[in-house]
């Protein structure tokens, strides 16, 4: 098993750490850290990560999927031009996922537009080019999987990586206490009386 994970200047480093960690030292899943010229990065909160590929590098032939990460670079023009590695990927029926921020390079690509998907907010979607999927858009608070895409708000990196786990066959009923597990924090808090 082996995904990709693009990085990029300042990537939402929440975002993909527990998909990454969980994958590699739990499932033993390859990680491939990919960014848009195979040059290091570094995250919102500092951490250098160095690139194992480049986005150019990328053939799907070698990978059960393609992970994008979210970050502020998706608002501006220096956003990676991804649409045709998303595609690709899409076309040859591999994982395509996309969290915060990098749904918009789904979206921007098509591949939305007949997949239900979630994201940040649908008001942050309509003004991208090349996006018709408003009447897929689901506002939920949780992952969505549908078709081997799978999107998330910036907000649930958790259900993002239970949801990836899924869909590329290490899903298990262990990953809904695993969910649960790191899910807990956002349980009603009961106070004694």
């Amino acid at each position: 098993m082996r995904l990709a994970i693009v990085l990029h200047e300042g990537f939402a480093d929440w975002e993909c750490a527990l998909l990454m960690a969980t994958a590699r030292a739990h499932l033993g899943v390859d990680i491939e850290v990919v960014t848009p010229d195979g040059a290091p990065v570094t995250s919102m909160g500092g951490l250098d990560v160095s690139a194992h590929l480049s986005i150019d590098a990328l053939d799907p032939a070698g990978f059960d999927g393609l992970v994008i990460c979210g970050g502020a670079i998706w608002g501006t023009a220096d956003a990676p031009d991804l649409g045709g590695t998303i595609r690709s990927f899409h076309r040859e029926r591999r994982l395509v996922a996309a969290i915060c921020g990098g749904v918009d390079a789904l979206a921007s690509s098509g591949i939305l537009d007949a997949t239900d998907h979630t994201g940040n907010g649908a008001d942050s979607l309509v003004s991208l080019r090349g996006y018709h999927g408003q009447g897929h858009y689901r506002d939920q608070p949780q992952a969505c999987s549908s078709a081997r895409v799978v999107t998330a708000a910036g907000t649930a990196p958790v259900t993002f990586a239970v949801e990836i786990f899924r869909a590329v066959g290490l899903g298990t009923p262990d990953f809904d206490g695993y969910a649960a597990l790191y899910g807990r924090e956002h349980a009603a808090v009961t106070t004694a009386a």
